[in-house]
């Protein structure tokens, strides 16, 4: 196994900055996912870490080696790396089994070996009946375990995976998680994973980049992100979240601070070089809201709406100190507020932005 190191990488098409001083240190072993809106750069930063495209600046290195740099480009295949697109990729005029194998063949493996490895590869994704298959004849789920195996059986030290469940439907993609886990269990390989579904990035992941115009915004585990995230941008873009104004801001030095909140004073957590301010912002997701009980510390809202959602009802209401800032309550009781009328709103959780 190998760590890679990103340093200071900068790409352009036409004149058209599409990364922007990237800059990451990834541990061996670790499942990275990279996540971001369209057009952020994800799929430019993964070509350029295949060795599919060329940086204009900056640096590579996998371990000891360095795969780009300046006047330096090491080519794909010597990269020693697995890639799956989403497309799957896959040889229609080949079986499954010659799928797997044929990176082997390519590597000039000894015959007797190379079918013991396709073997191998395919047992671990369940595809062992179907070796004589050809593509065309299985399901996407199927396929895709395929592109796995032609992974595993090369033993690479880094894989890449470019959105390898977007043409898959929801349930086939949960069952398709658990075979990268697995996956990653048994390659121990480094796993770079690119998504536009942050569902899939936080089951998944051990660290996640959120890029945004091609930049990094932040790069933590999926718990720090949901909780603690850098600046609006991260805020607003997991998990749907809300940014609200605050004020009054005055630290209690155990990583909490007093805040007045929609003219609530509350208490919300904070980084520990928290400073006394005026204004700020904090971020907050449905679950840190609540229905006030009676007599509970409260600010007013106005309900927009009421939708039933399965589980339970979604509120949506504007704070009547902030008319412009929409917010989500998740309710299970069956007396319900109506749209148009007032209620309290209790807070229970919040993160004040770093500035």
């Amino acid at each position: 196994m190998a760590g890679m190191t990103l340093t200071a990488l900068h790409k352009s098409f036409a004149a058209q900055p599409v990364l922007q001083d990237i800059s990451l240190q990834i541990n061996a072993g670790e499942f990275i996912a990279i996540l971001g809106p369209s057009g952020c750069g994800k799929t430019t930063l993964l070509r350029l870490i295949a060795g599919f495209e060329t940086l204009d600046s900056g640096e590579i290195h996998v371990g000891e080696r360095q795969f780009a740099g300046h006047k330096h480009h090491l080519p794909p295949e010597a990269r020693n790396l697995g890639v799956v697109f989403q497309s799957y990729a896959l040889w229609p005029h080949m079986t499954v089994a010659e799928n797997v194998a044929y990176s082997l063949k390519v590597s000039g493996v000894a015959r007797a070996e190379r079918e013991t490895r396709t073997q191998q590869a395919l047992a671990l994704v369940g595809l062992e009946p179907f070796a004589q298959r050809q593509p065309a004849d299985l399901s996407g789920g199927q396929r895709q375990r395929v592109a796995l195996a032609r992974c595993l059986v090369a033993k690479p030290t880094l894989v890449l995976l470019d959105e390898p469940l977007a043409n898959l439907d929801v349930h086939l993609r949960a069952t398709m998680e658990e075979e990268f886990r697995r996956f990653h269990q048994h390659s121990h390989a480094t796993l770079i994973y690119i998504t536009h579904d942050q569902q899939e990035a936080m089951a998944l992941a051990d660290r996640i980049v959120v890029l945004d115009a091609g930049r990094v915004m932040q790069f933590a585990t999926p718990q720090i992100l949901w909780r603690e995230p850098a600046n609006a941008m991260v805020a607003r873009f997991i998990d749907d979240g809300r940014i609200l104004p605050v004020s009054e801001i005055e630290p209690q030095h155990n990583g909490r601070a007093f805040v007045t909140l929609c003219g609530l004073r509350t208490s919300l957590r904070c980084s520990p070089q928290q400073e006394v301010q005026p204004e700020a912002q904090a971020s907050f997701h449905a679950v840190d809201f609540a229905v006030a009980a009676p007599g509970e510390p409260q600010f007013a809202a106005l309900v927009q709406r009421v939708i039933y959602r399965g589980s339970g009802y979604q509120i949506n209401v504007t704070p009547l100190a902030h008319p412009d800032v929409s917010l989500t309550l998740m309710l299970n009781d069956t007396v319900l507020p109506v749209a148009g009328t007032t209620l309290g709103v209790a807070v229970r959780d919040g993160w004040i932005l770093p500035c």
